[in-house]
Parts: C-alpha cells; structure tokens; sequence
C-alpha cells in the first residue's frame, strides 16, 4: 500500500428532517469513525469531517407540513443529529452544515469556476410537475417501473434492483412519491454536467486504477458505465438552497447532489486555513464513508465535478456498505420503523459502546444485513458480560486479591505463556490489516478472539487454585494476563471508546499509543486502580420494551396506512371510453427469471391469445392461477420488461399494505366480454 502523509475522512453528510437511526449507523459512521480513532492511534495526520445536508425538496415538504420555514426544520435537526453523535463518540474533528455561509461561498464559487470554464451544457427539457404539490420533483420523489429489469420500485434516478442509472423519464407509469398523481412534463431550462464528457476518464479511474474497491461499488460504478453516462443537471426549480450565482437564474437553486458533497470542502475550510492541503496535495489520501444509495453520487458525479475543477485530489477509495434492515424489515423514517440514536441514548445510558459493538460485529459490509433486540441482548450478554467483561474482571480482581492492585513481577516464562503473548501482536497485525482494508467486522473479531484467548489461558492454569501451591506460577500468570488486558485497553479504542478509557483509567495507563502494543505492554510493579465491572447484562424486560415499542409503531402504521390512496386527475368520459378492458382467461403461467415481482401469463382474451406481463408473482404462485379469469387492458401499448413484451395489463387491486389480487368476474364469462 502507498505511504500517505496524511488523510482527509469524509462521513455522508445525514439529511436534516429527522433524527440519525442505527442504518445510518451501522452503514457510515460507525466504520468512519473506528478508521480515524484507529490513524489517530497510529498518530496519523487526519481530518475527518461530516455535517448536515439541509438542502433539498424533502425539508421543504417538511416545512410545508408542519407550517413552518425550512430553517427552523433544519435548525431543529441539525442540532438533535451533532448532539446525538458527540454522546454516541463519534469523533469527527468538524460537523459543520451546508446552510453556513463558508458553504455557500465555497458552492457557489465552486459552480461559477465550472461555469466560467465551459464545463456545463444548458437543456431546456420537460422535467416531471406534481400538479397536485405545483412543484417540479427531484428525482428521488419519482417512482415507477424500471425498463431494463422490470421492478417497479425504481426510482428517478436509478432502479436499487438491477443498480442501473436512470432518469425519470425511463420509468415506465411514473408517479409522484408525494401525493401519488401521474405526473405531467413541463418545460424548464438548467445547467449540467455532461458526465459522457468524463467516461472515459472515469472507466480508467474506476476499472483499471481502482480494482481493489469493494465488489458492491465496483460492480455498481461498471453498471453504470456500462449503461454510458448522460449530462446530469446541476440545478433545479426551487426557492431552497444554495442559488445559482449567475445571471438569469431567478428561482433556481444548486441540485442538492451537486452542493452536498461540496459540503466536505467547505466544512474543511471551516476547520483549518490549512484546506488545501486536504484536497489538493497528492499525498493526502481521500476516504468517503457513505451508504450504498450514494455510490453514484461519490464514485462518479463527484469525481467528475473535482477532475473538471482540476485541482482537487480524487478519493482513494469509498468503502459504501448496504443497508441494515430492523426485525426483518426495511428501516423507514417516514413510517417511524427505526431504533433512533437519540433514543436509544436516552433508554441505555452509558452503553454506547454495546451499539457500536453489536453494529459493528452485525455490520452489512458485503450485503444487507438485520438487526434484532434479541440478537443485541445475546452479543452484550454472550460476548461483552461473558467474553471480554469475564476476562479484564478476573485479571483485575485476582491482580487486587493476590497482590494488592501491583503488577506482580513474573516467574519462568514458559512456551505456552510466549504462545499467548505472541498472540497479542497477531492480533494487533490482523486488525491492522482489516482496518485498512475496510473489513471492520473481521478487526472486530480478532480483538475479541484476543479476550478469547485470554479467558483460555485463565481457565486451562486456574490461577485461583495454584495459590496455595504454586505461588511463584500464578505471578507469571497474572503478569500475563495483565499484559494481555492491557493490550485488549489500548486495541479496543477505534471499536469500544468509552469502554477503552474507562479500562486505562482502571489500569492507570495514559497517552497510550498503537506501538505501545508489544509483548510487555505494562511493567511489572505498575500500580493499578480499583477494578470495576465494565459491562453487565441486559434483562428481558429491557428488550421487550423495545419490541413493545416497535410493535406499537407497527400498529399504528397500519392504521394510518388503511387511507385510501388519493384520486388521480380527472379524465373526461371520452377518455375513459377510450379504455379497451375485456375478460380473458389464463391458459399459462410462469415467473420470469432473475426477477421477483414479475410473472409472465399467456391470455385467452376471445380475440386472440397473447402475452402480458404482470407484476403479481409475490401473492400468486404460476400453478394457482391457470384457468382463472381476469379483466384485461387489451388497446394499452405494448412493453418491454425484462426481454419479453407485455401486450396488454391486466386489472389488480391494492390494500394499505401493498398487497395484490387480480380483479376477476364473479362468475364465468365468456372471453372478451367488454368490460363498461
């Protein structure tokens, strides 16, 4: 790996309308931070910066809810998610916000420099309106069917089930995410950045300079550039953000993906005169630690904005991780479906550390993962209380028992005890290597098979019972054992902090440093304080609670989603009569491959036989609904989905929770019966 002279760490800058939950957790910050603890440690030169990203179509529907402006939204948030990560330890040396006047300077001298030198294009193009909210929309507030796979969950921007890059107007049946209204174009002109100008700069980049990126961000960027990149607009129509700093852009404001990531420079500038240094020396090494939804953002937009500027470094990698869904569900803030920092904060004092623990250890580092109250109930209890907590507590009471709180000065040192010493600089090489390959989960278990071992070598010599016969051997197990915690101090730093500095404190160490960690970490006849449990258990009715809570939430859910969806736009009679709808018989069936949605059904429609593509395969199963009747939409376009052409659609209805069922005659009726 290259010498870096220093390192600029950058942690995805989390939205201001709602709190920090433990997705955000578990996918950036918690791996953000254990890097930078981990080079501090190292006595590394390192900045890390995030903020809140306050921008954005999202904080002004917000405002518009609850009858306020955005700032107060922001300023509310804002300053619940910097509270909540200085209680939970994360040590970033800024948390700035993309409403600071450094920040506005600092994005819109960044797209006047872009402007000035020609490198975007102006489009005047029909753009999705919300008649209903009398608002253009971003694209993520775009939903429909992807036409290169078919799900039809995808959003404007790009479908998360095949990764591919889209714009919303390649979604098939696009709707507002906002109030549910078809959506109509409209004209509407903006600046952008021509990214087919950068492929071939960012295939190079990406396929051949960057190799060593984690699958998951590889594999999306060559989706992506695969696909070919198109000129993605750097503006839009709204009254909220940064304003374009030109003239004749009245009501236009910098895209929220183009001022956001700018957020980093200028929360950068806002820490040090020094800046530059982070950016723009080539040996500074750049680090961006976000989720798997803003690869394309960090990967390919952002880098290409820094290459047009020209004197920005471009990221060294962008270790993203997937998503981490809650007791088996899709964490969703808008639905209430989360575990809160803040909350969390306020119902477990003093366990940040067991989060952090429970988060890094269950991390979706390679594909997403879940997070349970029960399976946070065992690892405190089975690995914290029972494995590293069991461990450091005998070494530390015997230590205060046998020898009055001193390090006692060691007898023969035999092969097993340089076995189990040696074992402490594997351990500190094997979490070394994972942290800087970005593999945190697998740091994490080595300096828990650390406490392992020591726990062992407890148990296997039974210093409690060699006492009374053996004094001079318990000496030198204990003058072990000591090491061994005090290494397990030193390297449980960027995983457990709090936990870290409780434990030095116990054992009298300060200053401590990663080369610290050697064979004979403390001396013998080092003074220490007195012990102190470092973890205890979590009772039931802790996690009931919890589950309780999320039960509740659930419910109520429910309960608000049996809403009916609202009415689309009116349509004229001569509309509807324009509408073909007959009855038709399934003669076949089959699920289309690499698809989960999606069934492919042969019709009898009394006019002819043909093929239609629906999206039912999650409520029926291909062998349950040949022969049974349906209503068809036989004059409807024909379709590509997945490779096969749909020529027609058949009618379904939809429940509160999403559910289907085919809309079918009460009684049998004759194949192209039309339907009035």
């Amino acid at each position: 790996m290259p010498e870096f002279k220093r390192y600029m760490v950058t942690s995805a800058l989390p939205y201001a309308n709602g709190p920090v939950h433990i997705g955000h957790l578990a996918g950036v910050y918690i791996p953000s931070d254990i890097y930078v603890r981990y080079l501090r440690l190292k006595g590394k030169d390192v900045i890390s910066v995030c903020g809140s990203d306050e921008h954005g179509v999202p904080i002004t529907l917000k405002a518009k809810k609850e009858g306020v402006s955005p700032q107060e939204i922001v300023d509310r948030y804002h300053n619940i998610i910097k509270k909540s990560f200085i209680d939970f330890g994360i040590a970033f040396d800024i948390y700035s916000r993309t409403s600071s006047e450094t920040h506005y300077k600092t994005a819109s001298d960044f797209f006047k420099y872009l402007y000035d030198k020609g490198e975007f294009i102006v489009k005047t193009t029909e753009q999705y309106f919300d008649t209903q909210e009398n608002q253009f929309l971003a694209d993520r507030y775009i939903k429909g069917t992807c036409p290169k796979c078919g799900y039809e969950e995808a959003y404007g921007d790009q479908c998360e089930k095949c990764g591919s890059a889209l714009n919303p107007t390649d979604l098939i049946n696009p709707k507002s995410t906002i109030s549910g209204v078809e959506l109509t174009l409209k004209n509407t002109k903006h600046w952008y950045l021509p990214l087919d100008k950068h492929e071939p700069f960012l295939r190079k980049w990406i396929l051949e300079d960057h190799k060593e990126w984690k699958p998951n961000v590889y594999g999306q960027c060559k989706s992506w550039l695969d696909n070919g990149l198109q000129p993605r607009a750097v503006s839009r129509d709204l009254d909220w953000g940064v304003p374009v700093p030109i003239k004749n852009a009245e009501g236009k404001v910098l895209y929220v993906w183009f001022d956001a990531p700018i957020g980093y420079i200028s929360a950068t500038k806002e820490l040090t005169s020094d800046w530059e240094k982070y950016w723009k020396d080539k040996e500074t090494k750049l680090v961006h630690f976000i989720g798997k939804d803003n690869i394309v953002f960090h990967c390919i937009i952002f880098p290409a904005m820094l290459k047009a500027e020209g004197s920005y470094i471009l990221p060294d990698n962008v270790p993203a991780n997937a998503f981490l869904n809650l007791e088996n569900d899709k964490i969703s803030t808008s639905k209430n479906w989360a575990v809160w920092l803040h909350e969390y904060l306020e119902d477990f004092k003093d366990k940040q550390d067991v989060l952090r623990y429970v988060l890094t250890a269950n991390a979706p580092e390679t594909k997403d993962n879940d997070f349970t109250w029960k399976n946070f109930q065992a690892r405190n209890n089975g690995e914290l209380v029972a494995v590293l907590g069991n461990f450091i507590n005998r070494t530390l009471v015997l230590t205060k028992k046998y020898y009055d709180k001193v390090i006692p000065l060691p007898d023969k040192i035999n092969e097993a005890d340089i076995s189990v010493l040696e074992k402490i600089l594997k351990t500190k090489k094997d979490i070394e290597e994972n942290i800087e390959i970005y593999k945190f989960r697998d740091a994490l278990k080595a300096y828990m098979n650390l406490a392992r071992t020591g726990n062992k070598y407890l148990a296997d010599n039974e210093p409690w019972k060699l006492i009374k016969t053996d004094p001079d051997r318990v000496r030198t197990i204990m003058y072990v054992a000591a090491q061994i915690t005090a290494a397990l101090a030193i390297l449980g730093e960027p995983f457990l902090p709090f936990t870290s500095e409780k434990l030095k404190k116990i054992i009298n160490f300060e200053n401590t440093k990663w080369e610290d960690v050697n064979l004979r970490i403390t001396k013998a006849n080092h003074k220490i304080n007195e012990p102190e449990l470092l973890f205890d258990k979590i009772e039931d009715k802790e996690i009931e609670y919890q589950i309780n809570k999320l039960l509740k939430t659930k419910e109520e859910n429910i309960k608000n989603d049996v809403e009916p969806k609202p009415i689309k736009e009116i349509i004229s009679f001569d509309d509807f009569q324009k509408l073909d709808i007959r009855t038709a018989t399934i003669i076949e069936a089959e699920k289309v491959p690499k698809t989960k949605k999606l069934l492919k059904l042969k019709l009898d429609t009394g006019i002819d036989k043909r093929t239609v593509v629906s999206g039912i395969a999650e409520f029926y199963k291909p062998e349950e609904i040949i022969g049974k009747q349906v209503q068809v939409l036989v004059n409807l376009a024909p379709r590509k989905l997945k490779g096969t052409e749909s020529q027609g659609m058949i009618l379904t209805a939809e429940n509160s929770q999403g559910k289907l069922c085919l809309v079918s005659p009460e009684e049998k009726f004759e194949n192209g019966s039309a339907v009035s």
